[in-house]
């Protein structure tokens, strides 16, 4: 038997924890083939049902790979995977869940909650001490949960009542619980590479649980799916069936594709980890003086929907930290795309922000300012507070003249050149240089 749950809100325990779906029933389902009532998507019908057949994930699912070889002895863990969407996290899973005869409990954490959560594992826990036998509770989207809704799960995690498998397509770093953590074993997925999108998308076009061999997909059309999907194979698979579906012979050519997806979709989360992925590499392309780097990370963050204030304000950074006064002009061209992107916005401050980063990209590097405010900063937070030498000191009073508050200070004005022979920096750091021109 598989246990198998997508709950709603209105669900509750006994919804949890009833509704039971036959493996044999899901395998008829499964082979209902391109154009009968009833079939689900192609992405469901296509969904690999032993390891051999996973295309892709070489390094965790390849011959003598580490999940691999769990998987193959039986030894199933508390695991969590993290990658992004349509890299085969829930199908191996389900793959999981078949070998050990465990009942498969689906669950996402964006709408199941605590109670609904509890009533798995507690059942898990009643199996587990009257049978022996455990659930697999496959959890989606674990990062949505809070950190107290995450402690919910170690004790009977510790008790290993439960097979448990949380994925995640955020940095768990950041989203999940060192307690967490430290009781699952991690792997990661990758975006499918292009010969593994090559062998899902013959695969699909051939089989009679695909589109049985009904269409001819041409190469352009399946470069093309390959290129908007982005190592997403739910996606790729989806835009071919929508494809398939508004073909008006039995070709699927390059155009019939362009009507399908109308839009790429890009992988891009404001909020999580590839926002902070891609800022660092337009900052590393200018930093590195390579334009046309700079150019493609920036279309990419506005094509993703970046906020353009939140890139002015890097540009304006890295004047700065980058640049300096090895071309000072660099931040005056910064504050100008600033000020375009509040005045004019998007989509029309597009082209400031590119003349901006370019130009920075451009310019000459010095990080001197950086750096020499850096080692000023740590001399500040490390080092005694040394008190002002006299003779910096202002003597508006008769009472400082006569403690020698500005005694022996020089004008600098009075001098050639413009400079005193005159230390300005506290005895304890008369020797300290922080800026270093470059």
């Amino acid at each position: 038997m598989g246990f198998i749950h997508r709950p709603t809100r209105r669900g509750g325990i006994k919804e949890a924890i009833g509704i039971i779906c036959d493996d044999r029933l899901r395998s008829g389902m499964d082979r209902l083939q391109f154009g009968e009532p009833g079939a689900p998507p192609l992405a469901e019908r296509m969904r690999p049902a032993g390891l051999d057949e996973i295309a892709g994930q070489g390094a965790i699912l390849g011959k003598r790979a580490s999940l691999r070889t769990l998987i193959e002895r039986g030894d199933y863990r508390s695991f969590l995977f993290w990658g992004p969407p349509g890299t085969g996290k829930t199908t191996v899973g389900r793959i999981i869940s078949r070998r050990s005869r465990a009942c498969f409990v689906h669950l996402s954490a964006a709408l199941a909650g605590v109670k609904e959560v509890k009533a798995v594992l507690e059942r898990s826990r009643e199996l587990y001490e009257s049978e022996g036998r455990r659930d697999l509770l496959f959890l989606d989207e674990i990062h949505r949960f809070s950190r107290s809704q995450q402690d919910i799960l170690l004790s009977y995690l510790e008790a290993g009542s439960v097979i448990f498998i949380g994925a995640t397509t955020q940095n768990p770093s950041f989203a999940l619980t060192a307690a967490l953590l430290s009781r699952c074993q991690l792997f990661c997925f990758s975006p499918l590479e292009e010969e593994a999108m090559r062998v899902l998308l013959r695969r699909a076009v051939r089989e009679e649980r695909g589109l049985a061999s009904r269409f001819k997909l041409t190469e352009e059309a399946e470069n093309a799916l390959i290129a908007i999907s982005d190592g997403d194979a739910r996606r790729a698979l989806t835009t071919l069936e929508t494809a398939s579906s508004i073909a008006t012979d039995a070709t699927i050519d390059l155009p019939v594709i362009e009507r399908a997806v109308q839009r790429k979709g890009l992988n891009y989360d404001r909020a999580g980890e590839e926002h902070y992925n891609l800022i660092s590499a337009l900052h590393k392309s200018v930093r590195n003086s390579d334009p046309d780097a700079t150019l493609y990370w920036l279309a990419r963050m506005l094509a993703g929907g970046e906020d353009p204030r939140d890139l002015a304000r890097r540009l304006i950074r890295i004047a700065s930290e980058d640049i300096g006064l090895a071309d000072p002009r660099g931040l005056e061209v910064a504050l100008a795309a600033h000020q375009a992107v509040e005045t004019i916005g998007l989509p029309e401050c597009d082209l400031a922000l590119a003349q901006a980063a370019v130009y920075l990209a451009c310019a000459p590097k010095s990080n001197a300012l950086y750096v020499g405010l850096g080692e000023a900063k740590n001399d500040v937070q490390n080092r005694p507070a040394e008190p002002v030498p006299l003779h910096l000191r202002n003597a508006p009073t008769a009472l400082m003249k006569s403690l020698s508050y500005g005694k022996d200070y020089k004008y600098a004005h009075d001098f050639e050149g413009g400079v005193a022979p005159m230390e300005c920096l506290p005895p304890a750091l008369r020797e300290r240089r922080y800026y270093r021109p470059t």
